[in-house]
Protein backbone atom coordinates (compact mmCIF):
# COMPACT_ATOMS: atom_id res chain seq x y z
CA UNK A 1 0.00 0.00 0.00
CA UNK A 2 1.38 3.51 -0.74
CA UNK A 3 2.70 5.55 2.16
CA UNK A 4 0.36 8.04 3.80
CA UNK A 5 0.49 11.81 3.89
CA UNK A 6 1.60 11.91 7.54
CA UNK A 7 2.95 8.46 8.39
CA UNK A 8 5.74 7.50 6.04
CA UNK A 9 9.39 6.51 5.95
CA UNK A 10 10.61 9.96 4.94
CA UNK A 11 11.87 12.46 7.56
CA UNK A 12 10.11 15.81 7.93
CA UNK A 13 12.39 18.37 6.30
CA UNK A 14 10.24 21.43 5.52
CA UNK A 15 8.05 23.90 7.41
CA UNK A 16 5.12 22.90 5.23
CA UNK A 17 5.46 19.25 6.26
CA UNK A 18 5.76 20.28 9.89
CA UNK A 19 2.62 22.43 9.78
CA UNK A 20 0.65 19.69 8.06
CA UNK A 21 1.73 17.04 10.56
CA UNK A 22 1.07 19.33 13.51
CA UNK A 23 -2.37 19.98 12.04
CA UNK A 24 -3.20 16.28 12.45
CA UNK A 25 -4.14 16.86 16.10
CA UNK A 26 -2.97 14.05 18.33
CA UNK A 27 -1.73 12.14 15.30
CA UNK A 28 -5.13 10.56 14.63
CA UNK A 29 -4.65 10.26 10.86
CA UNK A 30 -0.95 9.53 11.35
CA UNK A 31 -1.70 6.41 13.37
CA UNK A 32 -4.51 5.36 11.03
CA UNK A 33 -2.07 5.50 8.14
CA UNK A 34 0.49 3.56 10.19
CA UNK A 35 -1.92 0.62 10.29
CA UNK A 36 -1.47 0.26 6.53
CA UNK A 37 2.27 0.92 6.33
CA UNK A 38 4.24 -1.80 4.57
CA UNK A 39 7.50 -3.09 6.03
CA UNK A 40 10.41 -3.00 3.59
CA UNK A 41 11.95 -6.25 4.82
CA UNK A 42 14.87 -6.12 2.40
CA UNK A 43 15.81 -2.62 3.51
CA UNK A 44 15.34 -3.51 7.18
CA UNK A 45 17.58 -6.58 6.99
CA UNK A 46 20.12 -4.64 4.96
CA UNK A 47 20.22 -1.96 7.65
CA UNK A 48 20.69 -4.56 10.38
CA UNK A 49 23.54 -6.23 8.51
CA UNK A 50 25.22 -2.90 7.88
CA UNK A 51 24.77 -1.21 11.26
CA UNK A 52 24.51 -3.87 13.98
CA UNK A 53 27.84 -3.90 15.76
CA UNK A 54 29.51 -6.91 17.33
CA UNK A 55 28.62 -5.74 20.84
CA UNK A 56 24.88 -5.85 20.14
CA UNK A 57 25.15 -9.19 18.35
CA UNK A 58 27.06 -10.63 21.30
CA UNK A 59 24.55 -9.28 23.83
CA UNK A 60 21.64 -10.86 21.99
CA UNK A 61 23.46 -14.21 21.86
CA UNK A 62 24.87 -14.42 25.40
CA UNK A 63 21.71 -13.41 27.28
CA UNK A 64 21.11 -16.33 29.68
CA UNK A 65 17.41 -15.46 30.15
CA UNK A 66 18.11 -15.58 33.90
CA UNK A 67 15.75 -12.70 34.68
CA UNK A 68 18.13 -10.94 37.06
CA UNK A 69 17.46 -7.73 35.13
CA UNK A 70 13.76 -7.83 36.07
CA UNK A 71 13.89 -6.09 39.46
CA UNK A 72 16.32 -3.50 38.11
CA UNK A 73 13.56 -2.16 35.84
CA UNK A 74 11.13 0.28 37.43
CA UNK A 75 8.60 -0.40 34.65
CA UNK A 76 8.61 -4.09 35.60
CA UNK A 77 8.01 -3.12 39.23
CA UNK A 78 5.08 -0.74 38.64
CA UNK A 79 3.35 -2.93 36.05
CA UNK A 80 2.56 -5.92 38.24
CA UNK A 81 5.90 -7.63 37.63
CA UNK A 82 4.53 -9.34 34.52
CA UNK A 83 7.05 -11.30 32.40
CA UNK A 84 6.39 -9.01 29.41
CA UNK A 85 8.10 -6.19 31.34
CA UNK A 86 11.35 -8.06 32.03
CA UNK A 87 14.07 -6.15 30.12
CA UNK A 88 15.60 -9.29 28.54
CA UNK A 89 12.19 -10.43 27.33
CA UNK A 90 11.42 -6.99 25.93
CA UNK A 91 14.55 -6.85 23.80
CA UNK A 92 14.59 -10.52 22.76
CA UNK A 93 10.93 -10.38 21.65
CA UNK A 94 11.56 -7.29 19.52
CA UNK A 95 15.08 -6.77 18.23
CA UNK A 96 15.98 -10.40 18.85
CA UNK A 97 13.06 -11.63 16.74
CA UNK A 98 13.73 -9.03 14.06
CA UNK A 99 17.25 -10.40 13.68
CA UNK A 100 16.20 -14.06 13.79
CA UNK A 101 13.62 -13.47 11.07
CA UNK A 102 16.15 -11.48 9.00
CA UNK A 103 13.81 -8.50 8.79
CA UNK A 104 10.87 -10.52 7.45
CA UNK A 105 8.30 -9.08 9.84
CA UNK A 106 4.90 -7.48 9.36
CA UNK A 107 3.09 -4.29 10.35
CA UNK A 108 1.60 -5.79 13.51
CA UNK A 109 5.04 -6.88 14.72
CA UNK A 110 6.53 -3.45 14.05
CA UNK A 111 3.74 -1.70 15.94
CA UNK A 112 4.34 -4.05 18.88
CA UNK A 113 8.03 -3.15 18.69
CA UNK A 114 7.15 0.56 18.64
CA UNK A 115 4.99 0.27 21.74
CA UNK A 116 7.69 -1.72 23.53
CA UNK A 117 10.55 0.59 22.53
CA UNK A 118 8.80 3.79 23.56
CA UNK A 119 6.44 2.80 26.39
CA UNK A 120 8.24 -0.10 28.07
CA UNK A 121 11.80 1.30 28.10
CA UNK A 122 13.11 4.80 28.81
CA UNK A 123 16.69 3.82 27.89
CA UNK A 124 17.76 4.67 31.44
CA UNK A 125 20.44 1.94 31.28
CA UNK A 126 19.81 0.77 34.86
CA UNK A 127 19.35 -2.87 33.80
CA UNK A 128 22.89 -2.97 32.43
CA UNK A 129 24.26 -2.38 35.94
CA UNK A 130 22.63 -5.53 37.28
CA UNK A 131 23.09 -7.95 34.39
CA UNK A 132 25.89 -10.45 35.23
CA UNK A 133 27.04 -10.21 31.60
CA UNK A 134 26.80 -6.40 31.46
CA UNK A 135 24.10 -6.50 28.78
CA UNK A 136 22.52 -3.07 28.43
CA UNK A 137 19.00 -3.28 27.05
CA UNK A 138 18.75 0.53 27.02
CA UNK A 139 21.53 0.75 24.45
CA UNK A 140 19.88 -1.95 22.35
CA UNK A 141 16.49 -0.25 22.54
CA UNK A 142 18.10 2.95 21.26
CA UNK A 143 19.34 0.93 18.30
CA UNK A 144 15.90 -0.64 17.81
CA UNK A 145 14.32 2.81 17.75
CA UNK A 146 16.55 3.74 14.83
CA UNK A 147 15.41 0.68 12.86
CA UNK A 148 11.77 1.47 13.61
CA UNK A 149 12.18 5.12 12.63
CA UNK A 150 13.67 4.12 9.28
CA UNK A 151 10.51 2.11 8.55
CA UNK A 152 8.08 4.84 9.65
CA UNK A 153 7.10 3.29 12.99
CA UNK A 154 7.72 6.13 15.44
CA UNK A 155 5.34 8.02 17.76
CA UNK A 156 3.77 11.11 16.20
CA UNK A 157 5.29 13.63 18.63
CA UNK A 158 8.80 12.32 18.11
CA UNK A 159 8.43 12.33 14.32
CA UNK A 160 7.57 16.03 14.71
CA UNK A 161 10.39 16.62 17.21
CA UNK A 162 13.00 15.20 14.85
CA UNK A 163 11.45 17.28 12.07
CA UNK A 164 11.78 20.41 14.19
CA UNK A 165 15.49 19.70 14.56
CA UNK A 166 15.87 19.30 10.81
CA UNK A 167 13.93 22.48 9.97
CA UNK A 168 14.86 24.82 12.86
CA UNK A 169 17.94 23.09 14.30
CA UNK A 170 16.02 23.03 17.58
CA UNK A 171 13.43 20.70 19.09
CA UNK A 172 10.86 23.51 18.88
CA UNK A 173 10.12 26.17 16.31
CA UNK A 174 12.67 28.67 17.61
CA UNK A 175 14.57 30.42 14.82
CA UNK A 176 17.98 32.03 15.16
CA UNK A 177 16.24 35.42 15.23
CA UNK A 178 13.85 34.24 17.96
CA UNK A 179 16.78 33.00 20.03
CA UNK A 180 18.84 36.18 19.76
CA UNK A 181 15.80 38.37 20.48
CA UNK A 182 15.00 36.29 23.56
CA UNK A 183 18.54 36.78 24.86
CA UNK A 184 18.28 40.53 24.30
CA UNK A 185 14.86 40.60 25.98
CA UNK A 186 16.07 38.69 29.06
CA UNK A 187 19.10 40.98 29.40
CA UNK A 188 16.82 44.02 29.31
CA UNK A 189 14.39 42.46 31.81
CA UNK A 190 17.14 41.85 34.37
CA UNK A 191 19.39 44.91 33.91
CA UNK A 192 17.59 47.03 36.52
CA UNK A 193 18.04 44.45 39.28
CA UNK A 194 21.47 43.35 38.02
CA UNK A 195 23.34 46.42 36.68
CA UNK A 196 25.85 45.62 33.97
CA UNK A 197 24.41 42.19 33.20
CA UNK A 198 24.75 41.16 29.57
CA UNK A 199 24.01 38.08 27.52
CA UNK A 200 26.82 38.26 24.94
CA UNK A 201 26.05 36.66 21.60
CA UNK A 202 28.83 35.29 19.35
CA UNK A 203 31.66 36.64 21.47
CA UNK A 204 34.88 35.05 20.29
CA UNK A 205 37.55 33.53 22.57
CA UNK A 206 35.38 33.65 25.69
CA UNK A 207 36.09 31.38 28.62
CA UNK A 208 32.64 29.81 28.37
CA UNK A 209 30.17 29.10 25.56
CA UNK A 210 26.75 28.31 27.04
CA UNK A 211 24.19 26.06 25.34
CA UNK A 212 20.65 25.30 26.41
CA UNK A 213 17.38 23.46 25.82
CA UNK A 214 15.00 24.98 23.24
CA UNK A 215 12.20 24.75 25.81
CA UNK A 216 13.94 27.59 27.64
CA UNK A 217 13.60 30.33 24.99
CA UNK A 218 10.22 28.88 23.96
CA UNK A 219 8.56 28.41 27.36
CA UNK A 220 10.98 29.28 30.20
CA UNK A 221 13.06 32.31 29.12
CA UNK A 222 13.66 33.12 32.79
CA UNK A 223 16.02 30.11 32.86
CA UNK A 224 18.30 31.92 30.40
CA UNK A 225 18.17 35.01 32.59
CA UNK A 226 19.01 32.93 35.65
CA UNK A 227 22.04 31.41 33.94
CA UNK A 228 23.13 34.93 32.95
CA UNK A 229 22.74 36.20 36.53
CA UNK A 230 24.94 33.43 37.93
CA UNK A 231 27.61 33.91 35.26
CA UNK A 232 27.44 37.66 35.93
CA UNK A 233 27.85 37.34 39.69
CA UNK A 234 30.65 34.81 39.21
CA UNK A 235 32.47 37.26 36.92
CA UNK A 236 32.64 34.83 34.03
CA UNK A 237 33.73 35.78 30.53
CA UNK A 238 31.00 33.99 28.61
CA UNK A 239 28.87 33.94 25.49
CA UNK A 240 26.07 32.14 23.70
CA UNK A 241 26.24 31.29 19.99
CA UNK A 242 23.64 32.65 17.59
CA UNK A 243 23.68 29.25 15.87
CA UNK A 244 24.45 25.99 17.64
CA UNK A 245 22.89 27.08 20.94
CA UNK A 246 20.38 24.19 21.06
CA UNK A 247 21.91 21.25 22.88
CA UNK A 248 19.01 18.81 23.04
CA UNK A 249 18.18 15.97 20.69
CA UNK A 250 14.62 14.75 20.32
CA UNK A 251 16.03 13.03 17.26
CA UNK A 252 17.92 10.77 19.69
CA UNK A 253 14.62 9.83 21.34
CA UNK A 254 13.05 9.31 17.90
CA UNK A 255 15.88 7.20 16.50
CA UNK A 256 16.63 9.63 13.64
CA UNK A 257 20.38 8.99 13.67
CA UNK A 258 21.16 11.14 10.64
CA UNK A 259 19.53 14.08 12.38
CA UNK A 260 21.39 13.29 15.62
CA UNK A 261 24.65 13.85 13.77
CA UNK A 262 23.39 17.10 12.21
CA UNK A 263 22.34 18.42 15.63
CA UNK A 264 25.65 17.85 17.31
CA UNK A 265 27.74 19.00 14.33
CA UNK A 266 25.82 22.28 14.49
CA UNK A 267 26.83 22.74 18.15
CA UNK A 268 30.42 21.70 17.49
CA UNK A 269 30.62 24.15 14.58
CA UNK A 270 29.71 26.94 16.98
CA UNK A 271 32.52 25.86 19.31
CA UNK A 272 35.00 25.83 16.43
CA UNK A 273 33.76 29.20 15.20
CA UNK A 274 33.83 31.01 18.57
CA UNK A 275 36.83 29.19 20.10
CA UNK A 276 35.75 29.20 23.79
CA UNK A 277 38.01 27.61 26.37
CA UNK A 278 35.15 25.31 27.25
CA UNK A 279 31.41 24.81 26.75
CA UNK A 280 28.76 24.44 29.46
CA UNK A 281 25.32 22.95 28.93
CA UNK A 282 22.16 23.72 30.86
CA UNK A 283 20.40 21.62 33.52
CA UNK A 284 19.36 18.90 31.10
CA UNK A 285 20.27 15.23 31.17
CA UNK A 286 19.62 14.03 27.64
CA UNK A 287 21.16 17.20 26.14
CA UNK A 288 24.40 16.34 27.93
CA UNK A 289 24.23 12.74 26.78
CA UNK A 290 23.55 13.75 23.18
CA UNK A 291 26.23 16.42 22.97
CA UNK A 292 29.00 15.23 25.28
CA UNK A 293 28.67 11.46 25.65
CA UNK A 294 27.20 10.19 22.37
CA UNK A 295 27.77 13.25 20.21
CA UNK A 296 31.49 12.89 19.46
CA UNK A 297 30.85 9.43 17.98
CA UNK A 298 27.88 10.60 15.91
CA UNK A 299 30.08 13.40 14.57
CA UNK A 300 32.88 10.96 13.73
CA UNK A 301 35.42 12.53 16.07
CA UNK A 302 38.27 10.05 16.45
CA UNK A 303 39.21 11.17 19.96
CA UNK A 304 35.66 10.66 21.23
CA UNK A 305 35.62 14.21 22.61
CA UNK A 306 33.86 17.48 21.68
CA UNK A 307 36.04 20.20 20.07
CA UNK A 308 36.53 21.84 23.49
CA UNK A 309 35.98 20.58 27.05
CA UNK A 310 32.20 20.37 27.52
CA UNK A 311 30.73 20.10 31.01
CA UNK A 312 27.28 19.89 32.55
CA UNK A 313 25.86 22.88 34.40
CA UNK A 314 26.12 21.09 37.76
CA UNK A 315 29.87 20.75 37.23
CA UNK A 316 30.26 24.49 36.68
CA UNK A 317 27.98 25.37 39.60
CA UNK A 318 29.90 23.13 42.00
CA UNK A 319 33.17 24.63 40.78
CA UNK A 320 31.87 28.20 41.20
CA UNK A 321 30.77 27.48 44.78
CA UNK A 322 33.98 25.60 45.61
CA UNK A 323 36.26 28.37 44.33
CA UNK A 324 34.24 31.19 45.88
CA UNK A 325 33.10 32.73 42.62
CA UNK A 326 29.60 32.29 44.02
CA UNK A 327 29.02 32.69 47.75
CA UNK A 328 25.96 31.56 49.67
CA UNK A 329 24.43 33.55 52.52
CA UNK A 330 24.17 30.93 55.31
CA UNK A 331 20.99 32.55 56.62
CA UNK A 332 19.26 31.84 53.31
CA UNK A 333 20.14 28.16 52.97
CA UNK A 334 17.32 25.64 52.63
CA UNK A 335 16.04 24.74 56.08
CA UNK A 336 13.39 22.15 55.30
CA UNK A 337 13.59 18.48 54.29
CA UNK A 338 14.71 18.36 50.66
CA UNK A 339 15.59 15.50 48.33
CA UNK A 340 17.42 15.22 45.01
CA UNK A 341 16.50 13.50 41.75
CA UNK A 342 19.56 11.91 40.12
CA UNK A 343 19.39 12.20 36.33
CA UNK A 344 20.10 8.90 34.57
CA UNK A 345 21.92 10.62 31.74
CA UNK A 346 24.65 12.39 33.65
CA UNK A 347 24.69 10.52 36.97
CA UNK A 348 24.35 6.86 35.97
CA UNK A 349 25.83 7.37 32.50
CA UNK A 350 28.65 9.77 33.36
CA UNK A 351 29.19 9.47 37.08
CA UNK A 352 28.40 13.01 38.27
CA UNK A 353 26.76 11.77 41.49
CA UNK A 354 29.18 13.51 43.86
CA UNK A 355 29.06 16.85 42.04
CA UNK A 356 25.36 17.36 42.74
CA UNK A 357 25.83 16.47 46.39
CA UNK A 358 28.68 18.94 46.67
CA UNK A 359 26.22 21.63 45.56
CA UNK A 360 23.72 20.37 48.15
CA UNK A 361 26.37 20.83 50.86
CA UNK A 362 26.49 24.56 50.08
CA UNK A 363 22.80 25.32 49.68
CA UNK A 364 21.08 23.05 52.23
CA UNK A 365 21.43 23.45 55.99
CA UNK A 366 23.11 20.35 57.48
CA UNK A 367 20.59 17.73 58.55
CA UNK A 368 17.88 18.67 56.05
CA UNK A 369 19.02 16.75 52.97
CA UNK A 370 17.31 13.36 52.61
CA UNK A 371 18.50 10.86 50.02
CA UNK A 372 16.03 8.90 47.94
CA UNK A 373 16.36 5.13 48.23
CA UNK A 374 18.05 3.94 46.12
CA UNK A 375 20.09 6.91 44.94
CA UNK A 376 23.05 8.10 42.87
CA UNK A 377 23.79 5.68 40.00
CA UNK A 378 21.27 3.22 41.45
CA UNK A 379 18.38 5.70 41.41
CA UNK A 380 15.36 4.99 39.24
CA UNK A 381 14.37 6.95 36.14
CA UNK A 382 12.00 9.86 36.80
CA UNK A 383 9.37 7.93 34.85
CA UNK A 384 9.34 10.13 31.79
CA UNK A 385 12.77 9.84 30.21
CA UNK A 386 13.66 8.70 26.71
CA UNK A 387 10.81 10.71 25.17
CA UNK A 388 8.13 9.01 27.32
CA UNK A 389 6.97 12.37 28.76
CA UNK A 390 5.88 13.75 25.42
CA UNK A 391 4.04 10.84 23.77
CA UNK A 392 0.28 11.22 24.00
CA UNK A 393 -0.39 7.71 22.71
CA UNK A 394 1.32 6.27 25.79
CA UNK A 395 0.24 8.83 28.39
CA UNK A 396 -1.62 6.24 30.48
CA UNK A 397 1.47 4.01 30.60
CA UNK A 398 3.65 7.02 31.45
CA UNK A 399 1.40 7.95 34.37
CA UNK A 400 1.72 4.41 35.73
CA UNK A 401 5.51 4.74 35.32
CA UNK A 402 5.49 7.84 37.56
CA UNK A 403 4.35 5.76 40.52
CA UNK A 404 7.87 4.56 41.31
CA UNK A 405 9.21 8.08 41.66
CA UNK A 406 6.09 9.09 43.57
CA UNK A 407 6.76 6.41 46.16
CA UNK A 408 10.46 7.24 46.38
CA UNK A 409 9.63 10.88 47.10
CA UNK A 410 6.90 10.01 49.62
CA UNK A 411 9.33 7.73 51.45
CA UNK A 412 11.72 10.65 52.01
CA UNK A 413 9.04 12.74 53.69
CA UNK A 414 10.25 15.77 51.72
CA UNK A 415 8.01 18.40 50.16
CA UNK A 416 10.80 19.93 48.04
CA UNK A 417 12.52 18.02 45.22
CA UNK A 418 15.58 19.41 43.43
CA UNK A 419 15.58 18.19 39.82
CA UNK A 420 18.53 19.48 37.75
CA UNK A 421 17.23 17.95 34.51
CA UNK A 422 14.43 19.06 32.17
CA UNK A 423 12.91 15.60 31.71
CA UNK A 424 13.02 14.91 35.46
CA UNK A 425 11.56 18.35 36.21
CA UNK A 426 8.70 17.72 33.77
CA UNK A 427 8.01 14.23 35.10
CA UNK A 428 7.91 15.39 38.71
CA UNK A 429 5.62 18.27 37.73
CA UNK A 430 3.30 15.81 35.99
CA UNK A 431 3.57 13.44 38.94
CA UNK A 432 2.25 16.16 41.24
CA UNK A 433 -0.54 17.06 38.81
CA UNK A 434 -1.57 13.41 38.47
CA UNK A 435 -1.25 12.22 42.08
CA UNK A 436 -1.41 15.47 44.13
CA UNK A 437 1.07 14.44 46.82
CA UNK A 438 1.77 18.05 47.84
CA UNK A 439 5.34 18.59 46.65
CA UNK A 440 7.32 21.41 45.04
CA UNK A 441 10.14 20.94 42.54
CA UNK A 442 12.90 23.17 41.25
CA UNK A 443 15.98 23.50 39.11
CA UNK A 444 19.16 24.59 40.88
CA UNK A 445 19.50 28.04 39.30
CA UNK A 446 16.55 29.79 41.02
CA UNK A 447 17.40 28.22 44.36
CA UNK A 448 21.00 29.41 44.25
CA UNK A 449 20.07 32.92 43.10
CA UNK A 450 17.68 33.23 46.02
CA UNK A 451 20.46 32.62 48.55
CA UNK A 452 23.43 34.41 46.96
CA UNK A 453 25.67 36.66 49.00
CA UNK A 454 26.03 39.31 46.27
CA UNK A 455 29.09 41.60 46.28
CA UNK A 456 28.22 45.24 46.97
CA UNK A 457 29.46 46.48 43.60
CA UNK A 458 26.99 44.27 41.76
CA UNK A 459 23.93 45.57 43.58
CA UNK A 460 21.73 48.38 42.20
CA UNK A 461 22.83 51.82 43.38
CA UNK A 462 20.41 53.82 45.49
CA UNK A 463 19.06 56.80 43.63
Amino acid sequence: MPEGKFCNKTPITTEEQLKATLGDKGGKQYYEEMNHLDVDSEKLWGAIQKTMKSRTKTWLEICAHCGLCAESCFLYQVNGRVPEQVPSYKIQSTLGQMVKKKGKVDNEFMQMCMETAWSKCTCCNRCGMYCPHGIDMGVMFSYLRGLLYSQGFVPWELKIGAGMHRVYRAQMDVTMEDWVETCEWMAEETEEEWPGLEIPVDKEDADIMYTCNAREPKHYPEDIAEAAILFHVAGENWTVPSEGWEQTSLSMFAGDWECCKDNVVNVYSAIERLRPKRAIGTECGHAHRATVIEGPYWAGREDGQPPAPYIHYVEWLAEALRTGKLKIDPAKRIKEPVTLQDSCNYVRNQGLKDVTREIISYIVEPGYFVEMAPNKEHNYCCGGGGGFNGIGLYREQRNVALRKKKQQILDTGCKLVIAPCHNCWDAIRDLEEEYEIGIRWSFLKPLVIGMLDVPEHLLPKDE
